[in-house]
Formats: structure tokens, C-alpha cells, sequence
């Protein structure tokens, strides 16, 4: 299917090089295999940029020795000499390794998985007219939407299916497929001689949750509600963060809940299972079964089901996320979440990481914030400390007076301690939507100092 090979041929190459590696000293193996096909067109205003198609395919074999060392070699083809060099390379690369007494594969049998509709046919029948219509709706979209717009800087359409198997020296084995796509813009306004660019975007499992149009519109608002921006001043406001920046945020709060990071003292959540991390605002979910979930699977890079894990309870911690190596660390069950590509050992990894919407419209959030920052830009999040959780960012986004935004805000940052932080997250807005693998709505945080003119 889609040029993809036999999955009859994958399942004896994966054998072959199971069994080959057991007969040459390997106490254990494992196969990842990955094939993905993929198309993208994208316009710059209005002219043909980019319009490419591509396949890509990957075996990877891990081999463990008994005394727990992992080797990793991976080749871009089923070819039975290249099979056999990767056998070579993964036992010669396995005595570098240090030994590690935590690794084990899975035993538990992969049955009756679950129907996570992952494949919608109609993504994989998409012809480049439809592709071109899309690209064409959004620059139209955009270009008109704004008098002031001056440039639709990029209209993208892109989309693909992959599917994945996994298979081991302890019998497991098993398949999964999937499809996606995707729609971005960009857009340039013009405002005598300020310049701002705002961007939008969507992808899905279905091709009936995009609107190609609406993800324009939303490139242009962006760009319109912080273009010609001045710092307010320093000082002390209430935030109302936005749900596609919240949604960033979840994302480093998640990270500090991987096991992984837990344990190599990376996050500054150690020791603090069962104990009270944020606000009782907060809930947070590690749903890897979400039905056409973008980070969806019936199971993870070591063969383990995937599941639904609490992490974060009423601002309590209540798990980190696992997999096969952290988990017999600490003497619990993996939670599925081992990532993994086919050229690297297994780590920890969110899949669909989701906030717990609270029950107030963004009004509502404006006008229990006067006088705050609506905020629709967080710049830098990527420079917040792990292990002491200081951070200083930038932000982008409209004053708050009256209920309503006003003038546009930009060169302001805030400064502080994400434990501070999280536990003045005050109020959770009930506009919940999934930013590719990541859910979350507009929330509030309380008194964030601010610094500016």
C-alpha cells in the first residue's frame, strides 16, 4: 500500500535479524520499523514555492548483552546484505556501551489493541488540485482579510502515512498505521512603516477538522493584535495567556514529569510526588489512546501499550511517565510512553499531553484580569531552567482594559520561578483545542513581574 513493502517481507526481515542476532551472542533483540510517505505545496504570495513528494523507510535493530549494554544500528533498506551488516554493527556498537542492569524488553503480548482511527482513507487520496486549492484559499484569505496586509509570506499544505512495527526476542510483535495533514500561513501587515508577521496552523487526523481559510484569518488577527507594540510599564500584571501559547507551556511542565529527567536530575519536581506543584487550577493528562490523537499509538517504541496517565491532579504530582527502564527503577509499571526513533536507544516522552479546561470564556478571563496582558506570544521558553526553574522571556500580545484588549504590547519580559508560576495559575478558560499533540485553553496567571519602559 502506497508503495510501502509487504508487510509479509518486514516481518521475515525482522525475524532474520532477531534470530541472527540471539545466534551471534545477543541475550536479547528488538526491531523498529518505519515507512512514511509524505507530500507538501506551498505558495509565497500566490506563486508556486514548494511542491515535493517523498518516501522514507528505516529498520533499526537494538541488541542488549547480559549484562544489560545496548548496541543501536539502523539502514534504510530490507536488502538482505544490508540486513546483515546492521546485525554487525549493533553487536560491535553493543560492547562500547555501558552496562545497564535496568534494561528489559517487554513479555506482555500485544492483543486486541484498540481502533484509535488514526487512518482516515480520504487524507491518502488527496490529488495535488485539492492540495493547490487549499494553498490558494488561504492566500486569498489572507491577502483580503487586511488592507494592510503586504505580503503572504507562505500558504502550506502538507500531508502523509506511515506506518510502524515492532518486534522482539520475547514474541512481541505488532502494527500500526496512520494518517495527517496539515495546513500554515504566514502574513506580513504593514502599518506605515512598522512591519509585523503573524502566523497560524492546524493538522488533524481528518481532513474535515481543517479549515484552511480560518487558519489565515488567524495568521492575520495575530499579526494585527501586537503590530506597532510598546512596552508598558515595569511593574507587576495578571497574565491571560492565550491557548496556542498555553499550549507551549504545557509543554515544558510536561517535561518535567518524564522519569528520565526525574532521575538525571533534570527537573525540580524530584521528590515531589504526591505533593502539591501548582495551583489546584491545574490538571494535566498523558492520553497516548486518544482517539485520532496526533500522538496517538497502540504502542511505544519498546513493544509496551500505550495508555492514559494523570500526571498532574488538582495541582498535586500523582506519576511521572515511564518507560521499561525508569519503571524498573522505581519498581512500577512502564506507562507506554518509551520514545524512540530506529537510530537511538529508548528514552521517555510525552504523547498527547492535554490542561483540564475550566469553565471560563476568554471574556470572562479579560475582565477578571483589568489592567493585565493578554498575552499570544512567549519568547525563549526553550532558556527556562529545569533544575532551578528560573526563567526571563519575552512576550508579545494587547493590554486588557475594560474587558476587552487594547493597544499592542512587545519588548516586555517577564521574569521569575516556574514553581512561583504554576502555583499562580488562577483561572483555566473552557476554549480547549488540541495544538498538534498538545491540548490546552487560555488561562491566568496572578501577579508575574513584567519588565518593560
Amino acid at each position: 500500500m502506497r508503495n510501502a513493502p509487504a508487510r509479509e517481507m518486514v516481518e521475515e526481515a525482522s525475524d532474520f535479524l532477531i534470530r541472527r542476532a540471539i545466534k551471534k551472542g545477543a541475550a536479547s533483540a528488538d526491531v523498529l520499523y518505519s515507512f512514511g510517505c509524505g507530500n507538501s505545496l506551498s505558495l509565497r504570495d500566490g506563486f508556486p514555492e514548494k511542491n515535493t513528494s517523498g518516501t522514507s523507510l528505516g529498520v533499526g535493530l537494538r541488541t542488549v548483552d547480559r549484562e544489560g549494554r545496548q548496541g543501536i544500528a539502523h539502514v534504510n533498506s530490507l536488502d538482505a546484505p544490508h540486513l546483515e551488516e546492521i546485525v554487525e554493527w549493533s553487536l560491535t556498537n553493543c560492547t562500547f556501551a555501558e552496562p545497564d542492569p535496568f534494561i528489559r524488553l517487554s513479555e506482555e503480548p500485544l492483543e486486541e489493541m484498540p481502533s484509535l482511527e488514526l487512518e482516515e482513507r480520504r487524507i491518502t487520496e488527496l490529488t495535488h488540485d485539492e492540495r493547490m486549492a487549499a494553498c490558494t484559499e488561504m492566500w486569498e484569505t489572507a491577502r483580503d482579510a487586511d488592507p494592510r496586509a503586504i505580503s503572504v509570506r507562505s500558504a502550506s499544505w502538507g500531508d502523509g502515512w506511515g506506518e510502524t512495527h515492532y518486534r522482539s526476542s520475547t514474541g512481541i510483535s505488532g502494527w500500526y498505521s496512520g494518517a495527517s495533514a496539515g495546513c500554515v500561513a504566514s502574513v506580513i501587515l504593514q502599518e506605515g512603516e512598522i512591519m509585523e508577521m503573524g502566523g497560524a496552523g492546524d493538522d488533524s487526523r481528518s481532513i474535515s477538522a481543517l479549515s484552511p481559510s480560518e487558519v489565515s484569518l488567524q495568521a492575520v488577527k495575530r499579526a494585527a493584535l501586537v503590530i506597532g507594540g510598546s512596552p508598558l510599564p515595569t511593574g507587576r500584571y495578571d497574565l491571560v495567556i492565550d491557548g496556542e501559547s498555553a499550549a507551549s507551556l504545557v509543554d515544558v511542565i510536561g517535561e518535567l514529569f518524564l522519569a528520565s529527567n526525574i532521575h538525571k536530575n533534570r527537573s525540580f519536581l524530584k521528590g515531589m510526588l504526591g505533593k502539591q506543584v501548582s495551583s489546584p487550577a491545574l490538571t494535566l493528562v498523558d492520553d497516548g489512546i486518544l482517539k485520532k490523537g496526533l500522538a496517538s499509538a497502540p504502542f511505544d517504541g519498546e513493544g509496551v501499550r500505550c495508555g492514559t496517565t494523570r500526571i498532574l491532579s488538582d495541582g498535586v504530582a500523582v506519576s511521572w511517565l515511564y518507560n521499561m527502564k525508569y519503571a524498573l527503577m522505581d519498581g512500577v509499571p512502564s506507562t507506554g510512553n518509551a520514545s524512540r526513533s530506529i537510530s537511538g536507544t529508548p528514552d521517555v516522552g510525552c504523547s498527547n499531553l492535554s490542561l483540564r479546561p475550566g469553565r471560563w470564556s476568554r471574556e470572562d478571563l479579560f475582565i477578571q484580569s483589568e489592567n493585565g496582558i493578554y498575552v499570544t506570544e512567549l519568547l525563549g521558553l526553550h532558556t527556562i531552567n529545569p533544575v532551578s526553574g528560573e526563567f526571563s522571556i519575552g512576550i508579545k500580545g494587547a493590554r486588557i482594559s475594560g474587558g476587552a484588549t487594547g493597544g499592542a504590547v512587545s519588548g516586555m519580559t517577564i521574569a521569575g520561578n516556574m514553581k512561583d508560576f504554576m502555583m499562580n495559575i488562577d483561572l483555566i478558560g473552557n476554549d480547549f483545542k488540541y495544538y498538534g499533540s498538545t491540548g490546552a485553553c487560555s488561562l491566568v496567571v496572578r501577579d508575574v513581574a513584567a519588565a518593560g519602559s
